[in-house]
């Protein structure tokens, strides 16, 4: 029969085991040394105890001069029975050179020979040793009682070893008495102290928990949206190789504050935010990122967790899309006004006028295509030359003119492969759309009131100017409109600085954003016109990013 397979014990459980074991290890030590010393200590104690009554009664008058009696017993043997008790040894032994007793504790050895050797005494040595005798085995010295030069007597006195032990034994007692408090004292703390980690652990041994720590690194590694651990004063706890990635920060940065991460303000603001924040659009200088913030409150509270979401690319095909949409509406509305010159075309025909059907087809189509043709020369690139084309379509809809300067020239092949078409839709079709709209707003009176009579006759006019110069790549959109304000020149390229309402205000943000990622600057100015003239470079070899304002 298989034995049932025994699950392995929690990380506390073997945590107390093992000190609970050292406890009890260590007490066992420490009163095994106690009781070694104490039993080397008592054993001193009785030879320092026995030599001194030794060498005290050897040094008695009184016993030199009973010695000389015809009957030494008579008067030693009170005397040493005396000193006996008085000082709790074993017992005296007075005798003389030979060896013969004239004391003992039991009158009936008086008179017999000295269990024990005498030779070293004899010879002036005060001696210690230890030798079975009629009272057991003991600890003893022997001294000799001198008497002038000679020897007359000697003095033994010792005490039992079984005395000693007793006297140990007790010693003990007490010894076991502290080592199993120490051990009750210690268990009790070893559970405490594991009882808490065991809270902690969750009750998991040490291969669930490294199961779980390797699960949670991989996970960590693998996953593609950014983490990012706050703890309750602020610092990163953790981040995975994703958030460090969308912050654009250093492998050093857990430990350190949110506020010291050179992070946007807008950012460093959320991730500093007690409240939780869900789904908020921030812009970093390379990443447009989505960011939710989870507070961790247990009583009290412990830290943010925070999830990052690269929305970059789908910021970029948004715009793509919406300029997609542009080109349609354009197109349908061209596709309108087509339908209705054909008509007008056929007409004529119709009423016999062909001469003027001719020249009404043939100044329309001119018209349509100087702008095309002009573009087509101007700019090799397809990418900047289709996107020029259709907003220039956009702008007309919107009765603003677009118009290519006359130094805009770009060959072919003059852009790097570095150089990102999306970069180069984002930067300047968001450049065209706001000019579109400051100089749309300020031909028909909407940006602010009336319009001055001075500026009525003004028609609607966008400028853009490409061309590569001296190894970079110049794009310059101006407009007619109000212009900038030198209050705003500072805030103009923030998220959310708009002047249209609510829920715009990215696009200039996400120029900036592009210009910094490719390595260049954006410049803002005043047009000749009156309006904002915004101006960016883009070196066709790596430079250092930047962004420029200068006052209009």
């Amino acid at each position: 029969m298989r034995l049932p397979r025994t699950l392995p014990r929690s990380l506390a459980g073997q945590l107390f085991a093992m000190q609970a074991l050292l406890v009890a290890a260590v007490v066992a030590g420490c009163a095994f040394f106690a009781y070694a010393s104490g039993r080397s200590q008592a054993e001193e104690t009785a030879a320092r105890q026995v030599r001194a009554a030794a060498l005290a009664m050897a040094g008695s008058p009184s016993v030199r001069e009973a010695i000389r009696t015809p009957d030494p017993s008579a008067v030693l043997q009170p005397y040493a029975e005396q000193v006996r008790e008085d000082t709790g040894i074993a017992f005296v032994t007075i005798m003389n050179p030979d060896g013969v007793r004239w004391t003992h504790p039991d009158p009936g050895q008086i008179g017999r020979s000295f269990i024990g050797h005498t030779e070293r005494a004899l010879l002036g040595e005060t001696f210690e040793e230890t030798y079975t005798g009629t009272l057991g085995p003991s600890i003893r010295v022997v001294t000799p009682v001198r008497d002038g030069d000679r020897i007359v007597g000697l003095v033994s006195a010792g005490i039992t070893v079984e005395r000693v032990s007793t006297q140990v034994r007790e010693q003990l007692g007490a010894l076991g008495t502290a080592a199993g408090a120490a051990l009750t004292l210690g268990a009790l703390g070893t559970y405490v102290i594991n009882a808490r980690l065991r809270r902690h652990t969750h009750g998991m041994n040490a291969g669930e928990l490294s199961r779980m720590h390797t699960y949670h690194e991989a996970t960590l590694h693998a996953v593609r949206e950014g983490l990012l651990m706050l703890d309750g004063q602020r610092r990163v706890a953790l981040i995975n190789d994703a958030g460090r990635e969308l912050l654009g920060l250093a492998p050093g940065s857990v430990g350190r504050r949110v506020d010291e991460l050179a992070l946007p303000a807008s950012l460093t603001g959320a991730l500093l935010a007690s409240e939780p924040r869900v789904d908020e659009v921030h812009l970093t200088a390379d990443r447009v990122i989505v960011v939710n913030t989870s507070p961790v409150v247990g009583g009290e509270r412990r830290g943010t967790v925070v999830t990052l979401r690269d929305h970059t690319e789908l910021q970029a095909l948004s715009g793509e899309l919406d300029s997609e949409r542009g080109f349609t509406q354009a197109l349908r509305s061209q596709a309108h006004e087509a339908a209705n010159r054909l008509h007008t075309v056929v007409s004529l025909i119709e009423l016999g006028r062909v001469e003027e059907a001719v020249d009404f087809a043939t100044a329309e189509l001119e018209l349509a295509q100087v702008l095309t043709d002009r573009v087509v020369d101007a700019v090799a690139e397809p990418v900047l030359a289709a996107l020029l084309l259709g907003k220039a379509a956009q702008a007309n809809e919107r009765g603003v003119e677009l118009v290519l300067t006359e130094d805009s020239l770009i060959d072919d092949g003059a852009l790097p492969h570095s150089l990102a078409p999306r970069d180069l839709v984002t930067i300047l079709g968001n450049l065209i759309d706001n000019a579109a709209d400051a100089a749309s707003e300020t031909a028909t009176g909407e940006a602010g009131g009336p319009v001055p009579a001075q500026r009525t006759a003004t028609r609607a006019l966008v400028t853009v100017t490409a061309r590569t110069d001296s190894g970079e790549l110049l794009l310059r959109v101006a407009d007619t409109g109000a212009g900038i304000g030198p209050a705003d020149a500072d805030e103009v390229f923030r998220r959310g600085w708009t002047t249209h309402g609510t829920g715009r205000g990215l696009g200039l943000a996400l120029v900036r954003q592009a210009v910094h990622r490719n390595g260049g600057t954006v410049t803002l100015g005043r047009a000749a016109g009156g309006g904002a003239e915004f101006t960016v470079r883009l070196p066709l070899a790596g430079r250092t990013a930047g962004t420029e304002v200068a006052a209009p």
